[in-house]
Protein backbone atom coordinates (compact mmCIF):
# COMPACT_ATOMS: atom_id res chain seq x y z
CA UNK A 1 0.00 0.00 0.00
CA UNK A 2 1.34 3.40 -0.91
CA UNK A 3 0.86 6.55 1.11
CA UNK A 4 0.64 9.88 -0.62
CA UNK A 5 2.45 12.65 1.23
CA UNK A 6 1.27 16.16 0.64
CA UNK A 7 4.43 18.17 0.09
CA UNK A 8 2.69 21.40 0.85
CA UNK A 9 2.33 20.42 4.48
CA UNK A 10 6.08 19.90 5.05
CA UNK A 11 8.89 22.35 5.56
CA UNK A 12 9.75 24.67 2.72
CA UNK A 13 12.49 23.56 0.34
CA UNK A 14 14.07 27.04 0.18
CA UNK A 15 16.37 28.03 3.06
CA UNK A 16 15.16 30.77 5.35
CA UNK A 17 16.14 34.28 4.43
CA UNK A 18 19.26 35.67 6.21
CA UNK A 19 19.36 38.73 8.43
CA UNK A 20 18.53 42.02 6.84
CA UNK A 21 21.41 44.14 5.60
CA UNK A 22 22.51 46.77 8.08
CA UNK A 23 22.07 50.27 6.79
CA UNK A 24 25.02 52.34 8.01
CA UNK A 25 24.20 55.92 8.84
CA UNK A 26 27.19 58.33 9.01
CA UNK A 27 27.75 59.98 12.36
CA UNK A 28 26.80 63.62 12.25
CA UNK A 29 29.57 65.83 13.63
CA UNK A 30 27.59 68.92 14.51
CA UNK A 31 30.60 70.52 16.21
CA UNK A 32 32.39 70.71 12.89
CA UNK A 33 29.59 72.67 11.29
CA UNK A 34 29.34 75.03 14.24
CA UNK A 35 33.08 75.70 14.19
CA UNK A 36 32.95 76.21 10.40
CA UNK A 37 30.18 78.79 10.79
CA UNK A 38 32.16 80.60 13.50
CA UNK A 39 35.33 80.60 11.36
CA UNK A 40 33.45 81.94 8.32
CA UNK A 41 31.82 84.64 10.44
CA UNK A 42 35.23 85.70 11.80
CA UNK A 43 36.68 85.75 8.29
CA UNK A 44 33.75 87.83 7.07
CA UNK A 45 34.29 90.29 9.91
CA UNK A 46 37.97 90.71 9.02
CA UNK A 47 37.15 91.20 5.32
CA UNK A 48 34.48 93.79 6.19
CA UNK A 49 36.90 95.67 8.46
CA UNK A 50 39.52 95.87 5.70
CA UNK A 51 36.91 96.91 3.15
CA UNK A 52 35.99 99.90 5.31
CA UNK A 53 39.58 101.07 5.71
CA UNK A 54 41.11 103.99 3.83
CA UNK A 55 42.82 101.76 1.28
CA UNK A 56 42.55 102.09 -2.48
CA UNK A 57 41.99 98.43 -3.33
CA UNK A 58 41.64 99.26 -7.02
CA UNK A 59 45.36 100.05 -7.22
CA UNK A 60 46.28 96.42 -6.50
CA UNK A 61 44.85 94.85 -9.69
CA UNK A 62 46.14 97.82 -11.70
CA UNK A 63 49.75 97.03 -10.71
CA UNK A 64 49.49 93.27 -10.10
CA UNK A 65 50.91 92.38 -13.53
CA UNK A 66 53.00 95.50 -13.93
CA UNK A 67 56.28 94.91 -15.77
CA UNK A 68 58.35 96.09 -12.81
CA UNK A 69 56.41 93.87 -10.41
CA UNK A 70 56.84 90.85 -12.69
CA UNK A 71 60.55 91.62 -12.94
CA UNK A 72 60.74 91.69 -9.15
CA UNK A 73 58.89 88.36 -8.97
CA UNK A 74 61.35 86.84 -11.44
CA UNK A 75 64.35 88.07 -9.44
CA UNK A 76 62.80 86.74 -6.24
CA UNK A 77 62.36 83.29 -7.80
CA UNK A 78 65.87 83.34 -9.27
CA UNK A 79 67.38 84.31 -5.92
CA UNK A 80 65.36 81.62 -4.14
CA UNK A 81 66.50 78.86 -6.50
CA UNK A 82 70.18 79.87 -6.49
CA UNK A 83 70.35 80.36 -2.72
CA UNK A 84 68.67 77.00 -2.09
CA UNK A 85 71.10 75.37 -4.52
CA UNK A 86 74.02 76.81 -2.55
CA UNK A 87 72.32 75.82 0.70
CA UNK A 88 71.60 72.22 -0.32
CA UNK A 89 75.04 71.54 -1.81
CA UNK A 90 76.78 73.25 1.10
CA UNK A 91 74.50 71.54 3.61
CA UNK A 92 75.27 68.06 2.28
CA UNK A 93 79.01 68.82 2.31
CA UNK A 94 78.87 70.22 5.85
CA UNK A 95 76.78 67.27 7.07
CA UNK A 96 79.33 64.78 5.72
CA UNK A 97 82.13 66.83 7.28
CA UNK A 98 80.27 66.97 10.60
CA UNK A 99 79.90 63.17 10.63
CA UNK A 100 83.52 62.63 9.64
CA UNK A 101 85.87 60.88 12.04
CA UNK A 102 88.51 63.49 11.24
CA UNK A 103 88.39 65.95 14.19
CA UNK A 104 89.68 68.86 12.10
CA UNK A 105 87.02 68.40 9.43
CA UNK A 106 84.19 67.95 11.92
CA UNK A 107 85.37 70.96 13.95
CA UNK A 108 85.38 73.22 10.87
CA UNK A 109 81.84 72.13 10.03
CA UNK A 110 80.70 72.63 13.63
CA UNK A 111 82.17 76.17 13.74
CA UNK A 112 80.55 77.12 10.44
CA UNK A 113 77.14 75.92 11.58
CA UNK A 114 77.55 77.58 14.97
CA UNK A 115 78.50 80.95 13.46
CA UNK A 116 75.95 81.22 10.67
CA UNK A 117 73.06 79.90 12.74
CA UNK A 118 74.01 82.11 15.66
CA UNK A 119 73.87 85.44 13.85
CA UNK A 120 70.78 86.98 12.19
CA UNK A 121 70.66 86.72 8.43
CA UNK A 122 69.91 90.45 8.16
CA UNK A 123 73.14 91.22 10.02
CA UNK A 124 75.05 88.90 7.70
CA UNK A 125 73.66 90.68 4.64
CA UNK A 126 74.73 94.07 5.96
CA UNK A 127 78.19 92.77 6.88
CA UNK A 128 78.73 91.30 3.41
CA UNK A 129 77.63 94.59 1.86
CA UNK A 130 80.07 96.62 3.98
CA UNK A 131 83.12 94.35 3.91
CA UNK A 132 84.77 97.00 1.77
CA UNK A 133 85.70 98.66 5.06
CA UNK A 134 87.99 95.68 5.73
CA UNK A 135 88.98 94.56 2.23
CA UNK A 136 89.48 97.57 0.00
CA UNK A 137 90.42 95.42 -2.99
CA UNK A 138 89.79 91.86 -4.01
CA UNK A 139 92.85 90.38 -5.68
CA UNK A 140 92.71 86.89 -7.20
CA UNK A 141 95.96 87.29 -9.07
CA UNK A 142 95.72 87.11 -12.87
CA UNK A 143 92.11 85.91 -12.66
CA UNK A 144 90.36 88.95 -11.17
CA UNK A 145 91.25 92.19 -9.39
CA UNK A 146 88.90 95.05 -8.54
CA UNK A 147 87.66 97.26 -5.73
CA UNK A 148 85.44 95.52 -3.21
CA UNK A 149 82.59 97.98 -3.75
CA UNK A 150 82.56 97.09 -7.45
CA UNK A 151 82.88 93.36 -6.82
CA UNK A 152 80.23 93.01 -4.10
CA UNK A 153 77.12 93.91 -6.08
CA UNK A 154 73.66 93.79 -4.44
CA UNK A 155 72.93 90.50 -6.23
CA UNK A 156 76.17 88.87 -5.06
CA UNK A 157 75.57 90.19 -1.53
CA UNK A 158 72.10 88.63 -1.50
CA UNK A 159 73.40 85.37 -2.96
CA UNK A 160 76.20 84.97 -0.43
CA UNK A 161 74.25 86.25 2.55
CA UNK A 162 71.23 83.98 2.05
CA UNK A 163 72.98 80.98 0.48
CA UNK A 164 75.73 80.59 3.07
CA UNK A 165 73.27 81.09 5.90
CA UNK A 166 70.94 78.46 4.43
CA UNK A 167 73.82 75.97 4.16
CA UNK A 168 74.14 75.98 7.96
CA UNK A 169 70.48 75.02 8.42
CA UNK A 170 70.52 72.48 5.60
CA UNK A 171 73.59 70.87 7.18
CA UNK A 172 71.58 69.92 10.26
CA UNK A 173 68.66 68.72 8.14
CA UNK A 174 70.95 66.55 6.01
CA UNK A 175 72.79 65.26 9.07
CA UNK A 176 69.49 64.16 10.62
CA UNK A 177 68.56 62.41 7.37
CA UNK A 178 71.89 60.59 7.13
CA UNK A 179 71.68 59.46 10.75
CA UNK A 180 68.17 58.08 10.15
CA UNK A 181 69.55 55.38 7.83
CA UNK A 182 70.40 52.17 9.67
CA UNK A 183 74.14 51.54 10.02
CA UNK A 184 73.62 48.01 8.74
CA UNK A 185 73.02 49.47 5.28
CA UNK A 186 76.49 51.01 5.28
CA UNK A 187 78.11 47.86 6.66
CA UNK A 188 76.42 45.72 4.00
CA UNK A 189 77.53 48.02 1.18
CA UNK A 190 81.11 48.04 2.48
CA UNK A 191 81.00 44.25 2.64
CA UNK A 192 80.08 44.25 -1.05
CA UNK A 193 83.20 46.29 -1.80
CA UNK A 194 81.61 49.74 -2.23
CA UNK A 195 83.68 52.78 -1.37
CA UNK A 196 82.51 55.29 1.21
CA UNK A 197 81.55 57.82 -1.48
CA UNK A 198 79.66 55.26 -3.53
CA UNK A 199 77.85 54.07 -0.42
CA UNK A 200 76.68 57.60 0.27
CA UNK A 201 75.50 58.16 -3.32
CA UNK A 202 73.86 54.79 -3.94
CA UNK A 203 72.67 53.61 -0.51
CA UNK A 204 72.57 56.21 2.24
CA UNK A 205 71.44 59.42 0.51
CA UNK A 206 68.49 57.86 -1.42
CA UNK A 207 67.10 56.40 1.82
CA UNK A 208 67.75 59.61 3.74
CA UNK A 209 65.72 61.65 1.24
CA UNK A 210 62.48 60.56 2.93
CA UNK A 211 63.61 62.46 6.04
CA UNK A 212 65.39 65.30 4.23
CA UNK A 213 62.68 66.30 1.73
CA UNK A 214 59.90 67.57 4.08
CA UNK A 215 62.02 70.09 6.02
CA UNK A 216 63.84 71.06 2.83
CA UNK A 217 60.53 71.96 1.21
CA UNK A 218 59.78 74.07 4.24
CA UNK A 219 63.16 75.78 3.87
CA UNK A 220 62.42 76.59 0.22
CA UNK A 221 59.20 78.33 1.21
CA UNK A 222 60.99 80.13 4.02
CA UNK A 223 63.76 81.20 1.64
CA UNK A 224 61.19 82.63 -0.77
CA UNK A 225 59.96 84.95 1.99
CA UNK A 226 63.43 85.65 3.40
CA UNK A 227 64.48 87.15 0.06
CA UNK A 228 62.48 90.21 1.10
CA UNK A 229 65.35 91.08 3.47
CA UNK A 230 67.72 91.82 0.58
CA UNK A 231 65.88 95.06 -0.08
CA UNK A 232 68.19 96.58 2.55
CA UNK A 233 71.18 96.00 0.25
CA UNK A 234 69.46 97.71 -2.72
CA UNK A 235 68.60 94.53 -4.64
CA UNK A 236 65.43 95.04 -6.69
CA UNK A 237 63.40 91.96 -5.73
CA UNK A 238 59.63 91.91 -5.24
CA UNK A 239 59.41 93.88 -1.99
CA UNK A 240 61.92 96.52 -3.10
CA UNK A 241 60.08 97.08 -6.38
CA UNK A 242 56.72 97.27 -4.60
CA UNK A 243 58.09 99.86 -2.18
CA UNK A 244 59.52 101.96 -5.02
CA UNK A 245 56.22 101.88 -6.91
CA UNK A 246 54.35 102.72 -3.73
CA UNK A 247 56.46 105.84 -3.17
CA UNK A 248 55.99 107.13 -6.73
CA UNK A 249 52.31 106.22 -7.07
CA UNK A 250 51.20 107.47 -3.67
CA UNK A 251 49.91 104.04 -2.64
CA UNK A 252 52.58 102.60 -0.32
CA UNK A 253 50.20 100.47 1.77
CA UNK A 254 48.45 99.10 -1.31
CA UNK A 255 51.75 97.99 -2.84
CA UNK A 256 52.65 96.16 0.37
CA UNK A 257 49.36 94.26 0.13
CA UNK A 258 50.18 93.53 -3.50
CA UNK A 259 53.58 92.10 -2.52
CA UNK A 260 51.91 90.00 0.18
CA UNK A 261 49.46 88.64 -2.40
CA UNK A 262 52.30 87.64 -4.71
CA UNK A 263 54.14 85.91 -1.84
CA UNK A 264 50.95 83.97 -1.04
CA UNK A 265 50.59 82.88 -4.67
CA UNK A 266 54.20 81.73 -4.92
CA UNK A 267 54.23 79.92 -1.56
CA UNK A 268 50.98 78.16 -2.46
CA UNK A 269 52.51 76.86 -5.69
CA UNK A 270 55.65 75.74 -3.86
CA UNK A 271 53.53 74.03 -1.18
CA UNK A 272 51.73 71.93 -3.80
CA UNK A 273 55.07 70.91 -5.29
CA UNK A 274 56.39 70.03 -1.84
CA UNK A 275 53.34 67.85 -1.16
CA UNK A 276 53.77 65.77 -4.31
CA UNK A 277 57.53 65.47 -3.74
CA UNK A 278 56.94 64.17 -0.21
CA UNK A 279 54.33 61.77 -1.57
CA UNK A 280 56.85 60.47 -4.11
CA UNK A 281 59.52 59.72 -1.51
CA UNK A 282 56.96 58.13 0.86
CA UNK A 283 56.42 55.20 -1.50
CA UNK A 284 59.00 52.99 0.19
CA UNK A 285 57.88 53.65 3.76
CA UNK A 286 54.07 53.75 3.68
CA UNK A 287 51.67 50.94 2.81
CA UNK A 288 49.24 53.41 1.27
CA UNK A 289 50.15 56.80 -0.12
CA UNK A 290 48.33 59.84 1.28
CA UNK A 291 45.48 61.21 -0.78
CA UNK A 292 46.16 64.00 -3.23
CA UNK A 293 44.32 67.32 -2.71
CA UNK A 294 41.85 66.39 -5.45
CA UNK A 295 41.19 62.99 -3.86
CA UNK A 296 40.58 64.67 -0.50
CA UNK A 297 38.09 67.10 -2.05
CA UNK A 298 36.30 64.22 -3.79
CA UNK A 299 36.12 62.22 -0.55
CA UNK A 300 34.72 65.22 1.35
CA UNK A 301 32.08 65.79 -1.34
CA UNK A 302 31.04 62.12 -1.23
CA UNK A 303 30.77 62.15 2.57
CA UNK A 304 28.70 65.33 2.43
CA UNK A 305 26.32 63.84 -0.13
CA UNK A 306 26.00 60.66 1.96
CA UNK A 307 25.18 62.74 5.06
CA UNK A 308 22.43 64.57 3.16
CA UNK A 309 20.82 61.29 2.14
Amino acid sequence: MTVDIDKTDGPADTPPAGPEAIKAIPVRHYGRYVSAVIALAALGGVIYAFSQGRINWGAIPDYFFNDRILSGVGKTLLLTVLCMLIGVVGGILLAVMRLSKNPVTSSIAWFYIWFFRGTPVLVQLIVWFNLGLVFEYINLGPVYKDEWSQFMTPFLTALLGLGLNEAAYMAEICRAGLLSVDEGQTEASHALGMTHGKTLRRIVVPQAMRVIVPPTGNEVINMLKTTSLVSVVQYSELLRVAQDIGQTSGAPAEMLFLAAAWYLVLTSIFSVGQYYLERYYARGSSRTLPDTPFQKIKANMLSLSAWRR
